[in-house]
C-alpha cells in the first residue's frame, strides 16, 4: 500500500511544479499525504513500543513515560 501511495503524491508533486494541478488533483494530494502521515506515525509508534534503551553500561534508561506506554500497551 505504501509504495503506490507514496508514488502517486510523488507523480502529483512533479505535476504541481511543472504545470499546476487541477481541484481534484489536489484534493487527491491533501487526502494521500494525510494518509501516508497516519501509516508512517503509526509504524512509528509501533517501533518505539518495541523499543528499550541502554546506556554504555548496560543499564536500563527508558524514559518512564515510554516504560508506561508499553505496559499498557501490553495489557490491552
Amino acid at each position: 500500500m505504501m509504495i503506490p501511495t507514496l508514488t502517486r503524491i510523488n507523480e502529483l508533486s512533479r505535476k504541481a511544479k511543472a504545470a499546476g494541478l487541477t481541484e481534484m488533483e489536489k484534493a487527491e494530494q491533501i487526502r494521500l499525504r494525510q494518509e501516508y502521515l497516519l501509516t508512517f506515525r503509526g509504524s512509528i509508534n509501533d517501533i518505539l513500543l518495541n523499543v528499550t534503551i541502554y546506556d554504555p553500561n548496560g543499564d536500563d534508561v527508558t524514559p518512564d513515560k515510554l516504560k508506561q506506554e508499553q505496559a499498557q500497551q501490553n495489557n490491552n
